[in-house]
């Protein structure tokens, strides 16, 4: 059984408090009662261990117990966040999804989906036997890629104990980040604190409420957190460790949390979906330096190009090529820079900005950019320019009372000194509305 050691551990964890739901302390004794239930439900509803069974909700005693149930039984489950509710039946159609699940809290309604049957590889895998998992790519560039994993090599990685904290959820219930968070501490004996919103206030209201000592987010958050202040009138001193990933850090947004919050540890961590989240170690607190390993792990670069190869690998995709080359290797598309045995992550090469044949970074303009007093965010990006190939322009949202074309004027006046004529943007525009996703990752789409 893909989970016996999972449910072993849980098990000498009853009486701890494995997670703060709806304001509420629940043990991992819960849990496994939760875990009872469903067992009961799959044998009520009859679904068969050959079934994809999509779970749409969110951290909660509930979900816990149906995804142990559900992979124990031998399912591929499909977690999905309420927020991309809208897409459930596109979702839905690519994992060729039998029954959906849907949870409010500890209430739960069951559709079963008429199917004709599994086709392309994913028949193959499921007539194997065992427990699988798919997650779904953001698809902000077009239709989100299904990324099969099977659950056995997915959570295998977890039997090695690690510390335990207080962690609060954060990163959401279908992304790699929030499932690696789930298993993480279920596996350890944590807790689990699940907000409610997640806006920096709420946020930090829970920090202070919970003692939270461990928070998982995105560069995005942590900028937002600085530039709105949304700290300074909770105890945040619970704070043991700030990781961050998703996205590039910029420099500057670094050094202000270093400032801010002196005793707390920041790092770094390196995930992809097709790939899961791999051991990252930073070269020292608040470093944008980090290894990338772990056991069952190469890296090698590729004309400054990340490559990896894992035993944890996902599948593949069930409605994309197979994007591993013959011998295995991934290529992450990310934009490196190498430092003995230290990488930094500067981005996506879909990213880059090739100007007159130079190349800038778009992180590195913003976190010039975010040192401007009129700015509260920004997006750098490219423009196409019949000359140069690209222009680099930028998006700003500020919270003063300015036009883009004096704002241009300043943001070239600041940026003197500070940047190479070429990395100075040509074009500025406002934005009113924030330019990150409802998963606080930057939007740097046009």
């Amino acid at each position: 059984m893909t989970i016996e050691w999972l449910l072993d551990k849980i098990a000498g964890f009853a009486e701890r408090e494995a997670m703060v739901y709806s304001g509420e302390s629940v043990t991992f004794g819960t849990i496994l009662k939760d875990y009872e239930r469903w067992k009961a439900n799959i044998e009520q509803f009859r679904i068969r261990p050959e079934e994809v069974v999509l779970l749409e909700g969110d951290y909660s005693p509930a979900v816990c117990g149906a995804i142990l149930a559900l992979t124990g039984n031998g399912n591929t489950i499909v977690p999905v966040s309420p927020s991309v509710r809208h897409r459930l039946r596109e979702f839905g159609d690519i994992a060729q999804v039998d029954r959906s699940i849907h949870f409010d809290g500890d209430e739960y309604r069951i559709e079963s989906h008429e199917r004709g049957g599994h086709t392309g590889f994913l028949e193959r895998f499921l007539s194997e036997g065992q427990a699988g998992m798919i997650l779904f790519t953001s698809g902000t560039t077009g239709a989100p890629k299904a990324i099969l994993h099977r659950f056995a090599p997915f959570i295998d990685r977890y039997k090695v104990p690690r510390d335990t904290f207080r962690t609060l959820s954060f990163l959401l219930f279908d992304h790699i980040g929030g499932i690696n968070t789930l298993f993480h501490t279920m596996a350890n004996g944590g807790t689990i604190i699940v907000p409610p919103s997640r806006s920096p206030s709420e946020i930090c209201a829970l920090i202070e409420k919970h003692r939270v000592e461990l928070l998982p987010t995105s560069p995005s958050f942590l900028n937002l957190l600085l530039m709105t202040g949304a700290y300074e009138p909770y105890d945040m001193s619970s704070l043991k460790i700030i990781t961050y990933g998703t996205e590039v850090m910029p420099d500057y947004t670094l050094e202000q949390l270093r400032l801010r919050f002196p005793d707390v540890q920041l790092r770094q961590t390196y995930g992809l979906s097709e790939l899961g989240i791999l051991r990252a170690k930073s070269k020292e607190s608040g470093s944008t330096w980090l290894k990338i390993g772990g056991e069952g792990v190469e890296t090698k670069i590729v004309d400054g190009i990340l490559h990896i190869r894992s035993k944890a690998a996902m599948v593949g995709y069930l409605n994309a090529p197979d994007p591993f080359d013959e011998d295995g290797w991934f290529n992450t598309q990310d934009q490196v820079g190498i430092e003995g045995e230290y990488l930094r992550i500067y981005g996506r090469r879909s990213e880059l900005i090739n100007v007159g044949g130079r190349k800038v970074y778009p992180v590195e303009v913003e976190g010039v950019l975010l040192q401007m007093p009129e700015v509260r965010d920004v997006t750098v990006k490219g423009e196409p320019n019949s000359l140069l190939g690209h222009v680099v322009t930028a998006v700003i949202r500020t919270d003063l009372p300015i036009g883009a074309q004096e704002l241009k004027q300043r943001v070239r006046a600041f940026c003197q000194g500070k940047l190479e004529q070429y990395q100075i943007p040509v074009k500025v525009y406002t934005q009113e509305k924030e330019l990150f996703s409802e998963r606080y990752k930057k939007m740097r789409q046009a």
